[in-house]
């Protein structure tokens, strides 16, 4: 369904993603894991034209769809997720996820709200509630119905787990599943490696800008590749000079 070929993002003389090349399947959450300035998010923007990309080809459901603006790839499948959810906290759960359908006819936005609300029942019963009287693992579910609101082929969803309890990362993790069966595609970034564990079958692995290494989450686990991401890979250590051997009395 999603196609990334070699994506580098710029900010000015600043190269923040380099070669990025990666792919996602329907009915699949696909993972990219790394330390915190790997790149992660700055890879989801730059795939959704919401930062300036310096190369690459982004290809969605075979079509070139490089040169469309952010609008245009909402409508042809894409949906963001944003880190840190970024919801109207004075505002109802309602229309928090109305938010995601903006711009659709007023029945068209009522039958999605309906189908998300069927899916998430308790966003039905608590409606019209602010927001920001919700939990953060509430919130984040939240965000993720909004981002379904569009319809979606494609979520990007970036952090999810990022500051919630494991009792709600589980629920949202439940919640994911049910949204990949249903044949939606997931691109999960992620620093939480046993959540990947959990959802994801294959990851690549940002490491400055760029993949350090790609394939199942099992075989990524097993190898270095995860922990060099996050801890740094172990250098040798550096042969010792000729003059610095230490002298015979």
């Amino acid at each position: 369904m999603l196609t990334v070929h070699d994506l580098t993002v710029a900010f000015g003389p600043t190269i923040a993603v380099r070669d990025v090349t990666l792919h996602a399947a329907p009915g699949t959450i696909t993972g990219i894991l790394g330390a915190n300035g790997a790149g992660k998010t700055t890879t989801l923007l730059g795939i959704l034209g919401r930062v300036p990309r310096r190369n690459g080809r982004i290809i969605f459901n075979g079509r070139d769809v490089t040169d469309h603006d952010t609008r245009a790839l909402v409508r042809a499948g894409i949906a963001l997720c944003p880190e840190n959810r970024r919801l109207f906290p004075n505002m109802s759960i309602q229309d928090n996820l109305l938010l995601g359908a903006y711009g659709q006819s007023r029945k068209t936005q009522r039958r999605r709200l309906a189908q998300t609300c069927e899916r998430i029942p308790w966003l039905g019963d608590r409606g019209l509630d602010p927001a920001g009287r919700l939990s953060g693992g509430q919130q984040q579910i939240v965000a993720i119905a909004r981002a379904l609101m569009s319809e979606p082929e494609l979520v990007l969803l970036d952090e999810p787990s990022s500051g919630l309890s494991p009792v709600a990362v589980e629920e949202i993790g439940h919640i994911l599943h049910a949204i990949a069966r249903d044949g939606t595609a997931i691109v999960l970034v992620e620093q939480n490696v046993r959540l990947v564990q959990e959802l994801c079958s294959t990851a690549w692995v940002l490491a400055n800008g760029q993949v350090t290494a790609q394939g199942p989450v099992t075989d990524l686990v097993k190898a270095q590749a995860i922990s060099d991401a996050y801890l740094g890979a172990a250098q040798p250590l550096p042969a010792p000079h000729a003059d610095a051997r230490p002298k015979m009395d």
